[in-house]
């Protein structure tokens, strides 16, 4: 008899376990009016769209300064869906605290976007709950690591910013300058 209870109830949970089709819903066509950052989008008719499962680094803003690889990741993003058409997948948790969509990129050719932001070293896997495509992002993540790709790898250049000016005892000597050594003794000939 509970082998027969324990039979019902197994059936009963896996007829009530949503299926991956049951869980994400896909868009029509929409099309990307804005790259944010290297994480987020502006989508025609839809508005600001998160993309799930991924944290790319934050683009500076004002005077702040971008963390690195955070400009790249944005550039990365526009090159491949900027006034391009894509599908968004989204999951169950349809809003982040920001009140951004948050969902899944596909290009019309099925290019998985959040994946290759992660492949690449640009981005890292910050999923907070279970995702259908965690999986995939996991193993994305995995070889961008073992490849030693974007954050994974060395420190990116970060060019010295050109908004202040060095002290004057960090600068090279020019021709204007001139240390004691260098300077020229003028002597005054007296004329005959």
């Amino acid at each position: 008899m509970q082998i027969l209870i324990a039979l019902a109830a197994a059936a009963v949970a896996a007829i009530q376990t949503p299926t991956v089709t049951d869980r994400v819903t896909r868009s029509a066509s929409v099309l990307v009016r804005a790259v944010i950052d290297g994480d987020t989008i502006d989508v025609a008719t839809v508005g600001r769209v998160r993309l799930l499962g991924i944290d790319a680094p934050e683009v500076g803003r004002g005077f702040d300064s971008s963390a690195p690889f955070g400009r790249e990741a944005r550039e990365r993003l526009t090159a491949m869906i900027l006034h391009r058409w894509v599908r968004l997948e989204k999951e169950r948790a349809a809003f982040d605290v920001h009140g951004r969509h948050l969902a899944y990129v596909m290009t019309e050719d099925g290019m998985f976007v959040n994946a290759v932001l992660v492949r690449e070293g640009l981005a890292r896997v910050s999923a907070r709950e279970p995702l259908t495509r965690l999986q995939e992002l996991q193993r994305a993540e995995a070889e961008a690591r073992a490849s030693r790709r974007g954050m994974w790898g060395s420190a990116p250049s970060i060019p010295p910013p050109s908004y202040t000016r060095r002290s004057k005892a960090s600068r090279p000597p020019t021709s204007r300058t001139q240390t004691p050594s260098t300077r020229r003794r003028h002597t005054h000939k007296q004329k005959p």
